[in-house]
């Protein structure tokens, strides 16, 4: 089988000799790839790993499967063939994948370490994202979908109607991420909400916002391409460049209230967004960091007290979350055209590494999200 996949540590490279995905279990399904994102947790894998994936001559945790495994988690397909199990999807049919790999997985496979163990405590209260032993689908735990075919469990798959188009699913993922931000922080209709950074996660963040009803977004970003990009989701941006030390007193003034936004995401996880997004919600406001960060931060909890603020992290998502985002676009909460928006490039999966990894990571600035396709699928948008 064709793929582009992570082979040990900074060897990621095009394969056609990787092994087809097999159903192992009635609750399993192999689905033929479209279009998968190429996520910045890929770059990462790349650039400072292993973080999820295996180290060299290791297998995951989870489903003891070792390396090389096909990468990509944000991925669409059609249903090629199911297990007997199965009654959620039938072949043919379009879906989206939750990639999320947790102790609901175990069962699948028997080799691993923790087969038939208990679940883990978070995982029994319905906490599927903050699993144990989480990990994902073309992310360390099994292969994903850089390749022409991959098998998932029947509990990850959701359908997609056919009124969403292929190459606009695989932004579900990335929403999702959002969407369960925007839960989790509990966001009402009708608040004010600044978005610190507006990369792929940012954008995500305000189409999230804009289907929740906000009465106001405001995007807080250095970079002119990236404001850019926000600006055309008809937003209001905000160059923090300009304003120095002011920045979060003059965020405070243009907040709808006049004393702070009501909600903040920290879609960048640096030291000044932080602060700004903490600095820049009003009283009993809410700040919630989105970003993976790389470093461990230091903050007065007084920051937080004396104002009492709300302070929050979200990770991940679970499979309603995808669910919520799906029945979001089909109803047009979502515009099809402004996810449309944040796909910047096409790519052939033999090509994915030059063309793909390497573009996101030497031209970050004008890029937002590039998909990747076993057969340059463009027929099907």
């Amino acid at each position: 089988m064709r793929a582009l996949a992570y082979y040990k540590k900074q060897d990621i490279h095009y394969a056609e000799d990787l092994p087809e995905p097999v159903i192992g279990s009635p609750k399993e399904l192999i689905i033929d790839v479209a279009f998968c994102g190429i996520c910045g947790s890929d770059l990462h894998e790349y650039t400072e790993g292993p973080i999820f994936m295996p180290k060299d001559g290791q297998t995951h945790p989870l489903s003891n499967r070792p390396l090389p495994q096909p990468m990509g988690h944000e991925m669409t397909g059609i249903v090629r063939e199911v297990g007997s199990g199965v009654t959620k999807v039938k072949v043919g049919d379009h879906v989206v994948v939750e990639a999320g790999c947790g102790c609901k997985d175990l069962p699948r496979w028997p080799q691993s370490k923790h087969h038939g163990k208990p679940q883990c405590a978070a995982c029994e209260a319905g906490l599927d994202n903050c699993c144990e032993y989480a990990g994902f689908t073309g992310l360390g735990v099994v292969g994903g979908g850089f390749a022409e075919r991959v098998v998932v469990g029947e509990y990850h798959a959701v359908p997609l109607p056919k009124d969403i188009p292929l190459d606009v699913g695989c932004l579900v993922e990335p929403l999702s991420v959002c969407w369960h931000a925007l839960k989790l922080a509990n966001f009402k209709a009708g608040s004010s909400a600044l978005v610190l950074g507006s990369g792929p996660i940012g954008l995500a963040t305000i189409l999230a916002l804009k289907a929740m009803g906000a009465s106001q977004i405001v995007v807080s970003e250095p970079a002119k391409i990236r404001r850019e990009f926000a600006e055309k989701l008809n937003i209001t941006v905000f160059d923090p460049s300009e304003h120095g030390y002011d920045a979060v007193a003059e965020l405070r003034k243009i907040s709808k209230s006049g004393n702070g936004f009501d909600y903040a995401f920290d879609c960048s996880g640096i030291k000044p967004t932080f602060d700004t997004g903490l600095g820049a919600i009003t009283y009993r406001g809410t700040l919630v960091n989105v970003a993976i960060w790389g470093k461990k931060l230091e903050f007065d909890p007084m920051d937080v007290t004396l104002q009492e603020k709300h302070f929050t992290g979200s990770i991940g998502y679970v499979v309603q979350d995808f669910e919520e985002v799906v029945a979001a676009i089909h109803k047009g909460d979502i515009k099809v055209d402004e996810i449309r928006h944040l796909i910047t490039g096409k790519v052939n999966i033999k090509d994915g590494w030059e063309k793909g990894f390497l573009e996101l990571m030497n031209h970050k600035e004008t890029n937002v999200k590039i998909l990747l396709t076993p057969n340059n699928n463009n027929e099907l948008n």
